[in-house]
């Protein structure tokens, strides 16, 4: 008999803030502790980084919040102490708490930096009670690695997500489906993991203020505001329903992603796949210059108030094309974004596979092999020149809000 579905969410209090104050502690054990006093993590104030990435809890007693300038957080409070991110260093902090959770299970997902969902599943019997393996766990880290984590346990992705984001700091909640009406209904909508600013608009607009009265409003009246898919998954979450497994642990060098910090905000689904195409140039580049395929792709989005969601889909068939990939992103953009407006997109392309164990598909069309012979063209054109010889027109216009190939300086060896 298959055991009881059982999910952990790890989230990190004040992560970029939290492993700033660690990190600056362990190479001075006298310094101060950025967390005990009124102080933020933010980049230079001139550039498009001027903003708060982290603050402390002595910071939110003066209304400064994630995302707003830094200009504007000293205003409120003057004394403030602020820090330009470092995030090599929060990456290795990161890798860190991902092997201390490796102890419990296999089976972990790493969300963000900072967050990873557990499939206890199979592996809770070997522990313990799921709430004190929890605490376990939140002990641990606080003794080892000496920040601090919020863990939601529940039987599904979405509601151990919800619970992670109960009281904080350094807690562990439970929200089980018993516990819903009580412990979540009550919630305003915009708490709703995937409610956005602008869902959350519509949905007062009629009258949805509670993730309760969100769940019994019903669906096929949804629809024609939200969209159809949309409309059907974020009333699923309201009733606490989520199927989503928890994705494979990827191997290392078995992805293939790019992301980019846009230089202004943008709400428009041109825009936004004029972006996708760019990082879609630099991945798919990266996936025939190693001669592999990939079975996946997934869209990452970064809303103006720091809210992440991405999405998936499995393709018909692998691929190593710029233009299949940037196709299927776009749909996927179409599916889940709510047109909030967005501060970072990025592309990665997972389940990878050597381009010659590739069963080859009897029902390719001549355009889709004429498409690949000239992408093949154009990447020996870009290494014989370099990557700005040749750009897609699109690309030529003013005011473009990216480079043709983002990031190609890094990812393309240039």
């Amino acid at each position: 008999m298959a055991p009881k579905p059982l999910i952990f969410h790890i989230d990190v209090n004040s992560a970029y803030l939290s492993w700033e104050s660690v990190k600056r502690l362990e190479e001075d054990p006298s310094a101060l502790d950025l967390r005990t006093i009124p102080s933020a993590v933010g980049g230079d104030a001139a550039s498009r980084h001027g903003i708060v990435l982290a603050k402390s809890t002595p910071a939110k007693k003066y209304g400064i919040t994630t995302g707003e300038p830094l200009v504007q957080a000293l205003r409120k409070c003057p004394s403030l102490t602020t820090v330009p991110a470092r995030f090599d260093i929060y990456q290795k902090y990161s890798a860190r708490l991902m092997k201390l959770l490796s102890d419990y299970t296999p089976d972990i997902e790493k969300f963000s930096i900072d967050e990873a969902f557990l499939d206890m599943s199979s592996t809770i019997h070997l522990f313990g009670p799921p709430l004190e393996v929890a605490e376990q766990i939140r002990e641990r880290v606080e003794r080892e690695l000496k920040f601090t984590v919020n863990i939601g346990i529940a039987p599904n992705k979405l509601l151990a997500k919800m619970a992670s984001d109960f009281k904080k700091p350094n807690l562990c909640h439970t929200l089980f489906p018993q516990d819903i009406p009580e412990k979540m209904w009550p919630l305003p909508i915009r708490e709703l993991f995937f409610v956005g600013r602008s869902a959350q608009k519509k949905l007062e607009g009629i009258g949805i203020h509670t993730i309760g009265e969100l769940a019994a409003f019903p669906v096929n009246h949804l629809k024609p505001i939200l969209g159809e898919k949309y409309a059907a998954l974020i009333h699923d979450y309201a009733c606490g329903i989520d199927n989503s497994p928890v994705g494979e642990r990827e191997p290392l060098n078995k992805g293939y992603g790019n992301s980019i910090t846009l230089s202004r905000d943008i709400d428009d689904f041109d825009t936004a796949c004029q972006v996708l195409l760019s990082l879609s140039e630099t991945v798919g580049a990266r996936l025939r210059m190693d001669h592999v395929v990939c079975d996946c792709v997934c869209v990452e989005i970064k809303d103006w108030d720091f809210n992440t969601q991405s999405h998936q889909t499995t393709l018909n068939d692998p691929t190593d094309s710029t233009a299949v990939i940037y196709e299927n992103s776009c749909k996927l953009l179409k599916e889940f974004w709510d047109r909030t407006p967005l501060r970072l997109m990025g592309i990665r392309a997972t389940k990878i596979s050597d381009e010659g164990c590739v069963q080859l598909s009897l029902f390719e069309s001549d355009h889709s092999r004429r498409m690949k012979e000239m992408e093949k063209a154009v990447d020996h054109i870009r290494s014989k020149f370099g990557t700005d010889s040749v750009k897609r027109a699109s690309f030529l216009k003013k005011d473009i809000i990216v480079d043709h190939a983002s990031g190609k300086g890094k990812h393309l060896q240039e």
